[in-house]
């Protein structure tokens, strides 16, 4: 099983999901560590991505979630998926990927990127990136809301894909 904790920047994806996959007992990746360098510095400035800058990115992702795949192992990533279309290229038709969409309001949100330090993401993107989100229903993914402690993320996200896999 592929878990990929997506949501806008600030929705506690990297906490969530490094929480999720040693809860799990297994590997973690955050999506921003495959940006080239190039996305990262347009991002540090307060250029928003284009589809253009993020598909050789996204294709980068689904590698990695095919290689592991071929493992046979379970994965948990970090990934903000803020469209259908990303969210497909990264599933692939795959029934074993799984999104868990945090969801926030915009105040959370601001006052959880206001507290951060050294992260290559300007907040003034914030508005980008709500613009850009396609929000995914149930049918599409494991919908949690992010006014609530990690742990108690964690422990919500474990029984709902628990009832996910089962139908």
């Amino acid at each position: 099983m592929i878990l990929i904790a997506m949501g806008v920047s600030g929705s506690g994806k990297s906490t969530v999901g490094e929480q999720l996959a040693a809860k799990l007992g297994c590997g973690f990746a955050d999506a921003d560590a495959f940006h080239s360098e190039a996305n990262k510095k347009k991002m540090h400035a307060g250029i928003p991505l284009t589809d253009d800058d993020r598909w050789p990115w996204l294709r980068a992702i689904r590698a990695d979630i095919e290689a592991r795949r071929a493992s046979g192992v379970d994965y948990v990533y970090a990934c903000s998926a803020l469209k259908a279309s990303y969210r497909e290229i990264l599933r692939a038709g795959d029934k074993d990927v799984i999104f868990v969409y945090l969801r926030g309001s915009r105040e959370v949100l601001e006052k959880r990127l206001a507290g951060r330090k050294g992260h290559f993401f300007d907040p003034s993107l914030l508005q980008s990136q709500l613009d850009t989100l396609e929000p995914p229903g149930p049918h599409e993914a494991v919908v949690v809301d992010i006014d609530q402690s990690p742990e108690t993320l964690v422990d919500e996200v474990i029984d709902m894909v628990g009832r996910h896999d089962k139908g």
